[in-house]
Formats: structure tokens, sequence, C-alpha cells
């Protein structure tokens, strides 16, 4: 009998550092087949999609970013990572919070969110809610088709705002358009 050799690792042996091409996570998307599948991401594409995000928007220490997106979604991924790789306060909102407009409208406004992400869906029934987000800088909204009369709704109740309109398949570390 050959008994496998047993291995304990030495808690003080430091972990391999993860290589740009070993895989970050897997995430699970139906995308454009609508068949079930897991798409495996690298390090090399979520680091290259944070860094454009940074130079595209600029998140500063100052800024507080909500994270909403249930974690099963490609956009947690950069709502998680964007605001630590650059100082910013990263803000968790409640499970389901991200379903219930009054609840975000009051999280915003305590927090003082700067940065957040919704579908165009739960932004119209944000904007029907009333659209309280005072401090407010950045929206990027993805997942779905936004339709110009929400995006002109939303720019006309939310002063000083930015709204971004980006695209993108799973397996592409989130976007590839904006």
């Amino acid at each position: 009998q050959i008994e496998a050799a047993r291995h304990d690792p030495d808690p003080h042996e430091p972990l391999p550092m993860p290589r740009p091409d070993d895989v970050a996570y897997v995430i699970y998307t139906s995308g454009s087949t609508g068949r079930p599948k897991g798409v495996a991401n690298a390090h090399r594409g979520v680091v290259n999609r944070l860094r454009w995000m940074q130079r595209a928007f600029g998140l500063e220490p100052s800024d507080v970013v909500v994270q909403k997106t249930p974690f099963g979604f490609d956009v947690s991924v950069w709502e998680f990572f964007w605001p630590l790789m650059t100082g910013a306060r990263l803000v968790l909102a409640r499970p389901g919070g991200h379903k219930d407009p009054a609840y975000l409208q009051d999280l915003f406004a305590e927090a003082g969110v700067t940065t957040a992400h919704f579908v165009p869906s739960m932004l119209a029934a944000f904007l029907a809610a009333g659209c309280r987000a005072p401090t407010l800088r950045r929206l990027v909204c993805s997942g779905e088709a936004l339709p110009p009369s929400v995006a002109e709704e939303f720019l006309s109740s939310v002063h000083g705002c930015e709204l971004y309109n980006l695209y993108g398949p799973t397996e592409a570390a989130i976007d590839v358009t904006w």
C-alpha cells in the first residue's frame, strides 16, 4: 500500500502569490445563451478592469461606495474592490437592501454615499420613490439597457451627479464598453 503523503502547511510560511492568469473568482451566469454556466475570471482581467475604472472615474479617498449588489453578480466585484484599492470608504447594504428604494435613500443620506450602481429597472424604482441621494456624485448603470427616459429623469433629479452607462458580459470581467 502506498500511503499519501500528509502535508500540514506551516502557518508561518507565506502563501504563494497568485499569477495574473490564475483564477480570481468563478461566477455563474446564463449570459446571452440562457443556459447557466460558470465563468472563471482571472486576476489579470479583474485588475485591468479596476485600473481602467480608476483612470476613467477617479475614485478618491473621500468617496463612499455602497456595496449593494448580491455577491452572485459580477458588479459586486468592483463594488468591493474598487474602494478598497483606492482608499475610499466601503459601505455594505443589508442583505436584500438592493430591492428597497426607501432603505437605499436613507442609507445613501446617512452614509454620504458618493458612488453607486443600479440596474436601470431598479434606478427607475429609485426615481419613482423620490430619489433622495444628496451626496451622490457618480452613478453607474449596467446589466440591462438604459432607457433614455430613465437617464433623463435621473439627470434632472440628481444635480451634479455623473451618470455612466456600461455594458459587458460576465466573461469579460464585468464590462467592456461605456
